[in-house]
């Protein structure tokens, strides 16, 4: 299989300039004859649906929630980057690309990282317009706070509920189209499988999560805009309705799915604090602008403070370890999303995490608040600190917070090219669900940017390529292809339904989980994934042995719902554990423990790294690991898209 990127030639700077100027175009009025389904309403599609409607095409956008306002982007909190240099602290368009293709390890394409850079400035100019209530200085100026990663200002920030008021914006250019006609919502509604017709996508199967009800929706083109697959592991920051479903349907169809097994564990997460949790709670990012992050330099003192014989507050000053701040003095306590979970995992196995499990840093706030005063602290991240103590059950303001690494975005996703559509053609993927800008680590503050520059830029000015090449609306559900498709996800849900087993759907989820975490979480090894491949089979085969769904299809069933889900988690998990076993090396969120840097390494001797840093190989793996699926229980067939660097110099990774 030839992978086209469809990359434009000429300067780095110029190629999306140029790309739009040879992009097709279609009037006005031959726009309005397109429809367009979109899947997903969060930032990226609803901004996606918004854009097209304005733009004269007709719209079907469907979603599981009860309202795109539920969407799992309102979670995102710390901020949107953007290279305005407000500031004047020296950032650029450049810079942001920069800082962007580094923080991912060097495993993302330069074009789409710089397009990615240059559209943020319009992001922002968008937002204010829609009313978007970003923080402000004194003087009226929109502010800007640090996030890891860089060493400037320039995430644009709406104290810490960025990711809702941004929602809120979108939400209001998606219901002016509602109201005029452009979009017909269909919320309560998950996508079960993709319809092809002559190998283009033509059309998708839904559920009705209400009624229960399974029909099909036919268009010219379909968007996912679906998110990423962090709860494959279960415990996660994401929302427990997030799923892979909608991408790994697409994946059987034919899509190819793209480096799955980067994924991003976060370091700023409430501790887990037992069996009984169904999710984990991200504390954001931004907390590290002014958080020192700590542990106790001896066992004996992390001992005492796991055991609440002591309290931090009490720890003497020569005896904290700031570890961050140590290790990588350049960046500190903003030091990147991987590299940053990887030291407090250092830290804890050395036996000074201070949570009660012995899972757990400090993130502290008393010199900052003695600097600043407690009033500029809270209107910075006033509503964090209270979800906090609503959780912890202890004050911020007087107690440093207890946080440890878990599993947050995915940097993987569906392969497309330039113009953000999959091998599959008419199939386009916005946002998370796709694998495009943020190669082997995303960091703060992209992922708000990657959505919605997918969602108001991009996909408007490059669907018309594809578009074009079609007769709009000749592609209807009375294609026999449609009948296939509903009646292999009816015959899917009602062998679901009658295997009336043991089993919670729940008891599966968190057996994956745990194995997947144990195996391809934050550290992975060759032998751990080769058992893990061993295990997850035995699990599925259980699953459709042993699973009990009570109730019906007929009407609202959530256990239903789950089960389909953990469904695809199954499959789909073995995808990541294949490509995290084939990729012999380490890079960004993907760590295998053979592939690290030791003491006897040259690099080390001369002061280039430290031990215990992510080793690349990039003369064997400076590419897109592209997964073609080949049945249930078979080993995915590799495709690979080479990475050329033509404007950055590959380097090992330093944040000292």
């Amino acid at each position: 299989m030839i992978l086209d990127s469809k990359i434009p030639s000429g300067p780095l700077e110029q190629k999306w300039s140029k790309h739009k100027m040879d992009s097709k175009l279609i009037n006005p009025a031959n726009k309005r004859k397109f429809t367009v389904i979109v899947v997903g309403s969060g930032l990226a599609g609803g901004a996606a649906a918004a854009s097209l409607a304005e733009m004269g095409y007709q719209v079907k956008c469907f979603c599981y929630q009860d309202s795109p306002r539920r969407a799992h982007s309102i979670a995102a909190q710390g901020g949107i980057n953007a290279a305005k240099n407000y500031q004047n602290d020296g950032d650029s368009v450049r810079r942001l690309f920069y800082d962007t293709i580094k923080g991912g390890d060097f495993r993302a394409r330069e074009a789409n990282v710089h397009r990615l850079a240059e559209v943020a400035n319009s992001i922002i100019d968008q937002c204010v317009a829609q009313g978007v209530p970003f923080a402000r200085e004194y003087g009226g100026l929109l502010d800007n706070r640090s996030f890891g990663g860089s060493q400037v200002s320039r995430t644009f920030y709406a104290r810490g509920q960025t990711g809702q008021q941004l929602l809120i914006g979108c939400y209001q250019a998606l219901s002016k189209e509602v109201q005029k006609g452009g979009v017909k919502m269909y919320p309560r509604t998950e996508m079960l499988d993709m319809v092809l017709v002559d190998g283009h996508a033509k059309g998708i199967v839904v559920r009705d999560l209400t009624t229960g009800k399974i029909t099909t929706h036919a268009g010219d083109a379909v968007i996912l805009a679906t998110g990423g697959y962090g709860n494959v592991f279960f415990l996660s920051t994401n929302a427990m309705g997030c799923n892979v479903t909608a991408a790994w349907r697409a994946a059987k169809r034919g899509a190819l799915f793209a480096n799955p097994c980067f994924t991003q564990i976060h370091p700023t997460c409430i501790p887990v604090s037992g069996d009984y949790q169904s999710k984990l709670t991200l504390m954001s990012e931004s907390l590290r602008n002014d958080g020192r992050i700590w542990v106790p330099k001896s066992k004996e003192i992390a001992q005492k403070l796991q055991k609440k014989q002591m309290s931090p507050n009490d720890v003497p000053e020569d005896q904290r370890d700031y570890y961050l701040e140590r290790k990588y003095p350049s960046f500190g306590n903003l030091s990147p999303r991987d590299i940053s979970s990887r030291a407090a995992k250092e830290a804890c196995d050395d036996g000074r995490g201070i949570a009660p499990t012995g899972l757990g840093v400090y993130l502290d706030f008393r010199d900052a608040t003695k600097r600043l005063g407690e009033p500029v602290i809270r209107s910075r991240y006033g509503n964090l600190f209270q979800m906090y103590e609503k959780i912890a059950g202890e004050d911020p303001y007087q107690v440093p917070m207890m946080i440890y690494p878990a599993v947050h975005y995915t940097m993987g996703g569906l392969w497309v090219d330039y113009n953000l559509m999959s091998n599959v053609p008419g199939l386009h993927v916005l946002g998370e669900a796709n694998f495009s800008d943020h190669g082997a680590n995303r960091l703060g503050a992209s992922a708000l940017m990657q959505g919605l520059a997918d969602g108001y830029f991009v996909i408007p000015a490059t669907i018309a390529n594809y578009l074009v090449s079609q007769k709009p609306g000749t592609i209807t559900t009375a294609a026999p292809e449609f009948k296939a498709a509903e009646d292999e996800c009816r015959e899917r849900v009602s062998k679901l339904l009658s295997i009336q087993g043991k089993r919670s759907v729940d008891s599966f989820h968190r057996e994956l989980g745990l194995t997947m975490w144990d195996n391809c979480g934050m550290a992975r090894s060759r032998e751990g994934l080769t058992q893990a491949l061993a295990k997850i089979p035995a699990i599925r085969d259980e699953f459709w042995q042993n699973v009990r769904i009570p109730g019906s299809g007929e009407f609202a069933n959530m256990e239903l719902e789950k089960a389909t889900r953990v469904a695809d988690f199954l499959e789909f998990a073995e995808v990541m554990c294949y490509d995290a076993r084939e990729r012999e090396e380490s890079c960004g969120g993907h760590f295998r423990t053979e592939h690290q840097f030791f003491d006897s390494d040259p690099e080390v001797k001369d002061g280039s790294t430290q031990p215990g840093e992510a080793k690349r190989d990039d003369a064997n793996f400076a590419h897109v690991a592209c997964w073609e699926y080949t049945g249930v229980g078979n080993k995915p067939n590799l495709h690979k898209e080479a990475l050329t660097f033509e404007n950055v110099k590959v380097s090992i990774r330093s944040y000292a």
